[in-house]
């Protein structure tokens, strides 16, 4: 028996709602450790900007993990909605992968700039 699309979606919607409630609470938490508004270093910002990337890199990748794990379930055997599921993975890996290697392109960035 098929699962209806509304179901999907709605299951979709709470998900995401769920992980902007866990990431609003972060950034109180994050805003009440703040010393002083401003940054006066440029490695700082540099350091500042690759925890930005690696931080939303992540969350979409754990984003595209949950939907693709939902469609490989939900697929109820259909060859191509399991195909999409796994595509899905494939890309939240990819997610994972380019999280990991955020550093090295931050580190880049410096040799650029001249950090280094």
């Amino acid at each position: 028996m098929p699962v209806p699309k509304k179901a999907i979606l709605t299951l979709i919607a709470l998900t995401a709602a769920a992980g902007a409630v866990v990431l609003g609470d972060a950034a109180v938490v994050l805003a009440a450790d703040a010393e002083e508004p401003g940054v006066d270093d440029l490695e700082e910002v540099i350091t500042n900007i690759r925890n930005w990337i690696m931080g939303l890199l992540i969350a979409f990748a754990t984003l595209l993990l949950t939907i693709g794990g939902l469609r490989y379930l939900l697929a109820g055997g259909d060859p191509g909605e399991v195909n999409k599921a796994k595509d899905t993975l494939k890309f939240s890996a990819l997610g994972y992968g380019v999280a990991i290697l955020a550093p090295l392109l931050v580190e880049i960035l410096r040799g650029f700039v001249g950090l280094e």
